[in-house]
């Protein structure tokens, strides 16, 4: 058996965004010339997720109102982490979607059901943040 590790690096202007990594993901797949096997795709951070759902803007556009509504970013004083930092909310958020994703690789490609791709969600940008890869298999 075989294993690769990598890295992918952002550094987001806002304090969310999601990022579509699936290509990267795919590129990362390629580098290590395993052809079956799985792929683990997670945030090195606390107040980041990565998660596998549809690429379409609606639904990003929903989960951005649905995790507002579960754990609102304000007012910062309704949090008892917020004494030291102002990101309990990230923390929350990050539970809330999960922190990682695995995927079957079959004939050296992601083993997708229809419409899944690979995402990365970011609840307190503006800082240098990792993904980790890592694949194992054949």
């Amino acid at each position: 058996m075989k294993s690769y590790r990598t890295e992918l690096h952002f550094n987001l202007p806002a304090r969310r965004g999601l990022v579509n990594i699936t290509p990267l993901v795919e590129e990362a797949l390629i580098e290590s010339t395993i052809q079956e096997g799985l792929i683990l795709i997670n945030p090195m951070h606390i107040t980041s997720s990565v998660f596998i759902n549809d690429d379409e803007s609606g639904l990003h556009q929903d989960f951005e109102a649905w995790l507002e509504k579960l754990a609102p970013e304000k007012p910062y004083s309704q949090y008892h982490h917020n004494g030291v930092e102002d990101n309990a909310d990230a923390h929350i958020k990050r539970t809330l979607m999960g922190r990682e994703a695995v995927v079957a690789v079959s004939n050296g490609r992601l083993d997708f059901g229809t419409w899944e791709q690979i995402f990365y969600y970011e609840f307190d940008g503006r800082r240098d943040k990792r993904v980790l890869i890592k694949i194992i298999g054949e």
